[in-house]
């Protein structure tokens, strides 16, 4: 196993910039370690006559489509009987740019 040690995780976080006390660098520590002892535990397993997995998600990477379909308009009613606000008819949404005045 690789070894990482405290001098390690100080690198790490000058890398990455992070601030902590020293209380949660010791937690980050020690779940650093775990991760890697559990990565060691893994190179153990036999993966001989195990195809190469590219990608884990496979089927979701292609775009599944499907054809558009006229159908009936909703009534305003019910279209506006879910929005959490409305005005006039409308759905009201927060002002995204404000004015300068």
């Amino acid at each position: 196993m690789a070894n990482f040690d405290h001098q390690t995780l100080e690198y790490l976080k000058k890398l990455c910039r992070i601030e902590c006390t020293e209380e949660e660098s010791l937690d980050i520590e020690a779940n650093l370690t775990r991760v890697l002892e559990y990565i060691e535990q893994l190179k153990e397993v036999n993966t001989d006559n195990t195809k190469t997995c590219r990608y884990v998600l496979r089927g979701m990477q292609r775009n599944r489509m499907r054809e558009d379909e006229v159908k009936e308009i909703l009534p305003r009613e019910q279209f506006l009987a879910n929005a959490p606000d409305q005005i006039g008819g409308m759905i009201r949404v927060p002002p995204v740019l404000k004015s300068s005045s």
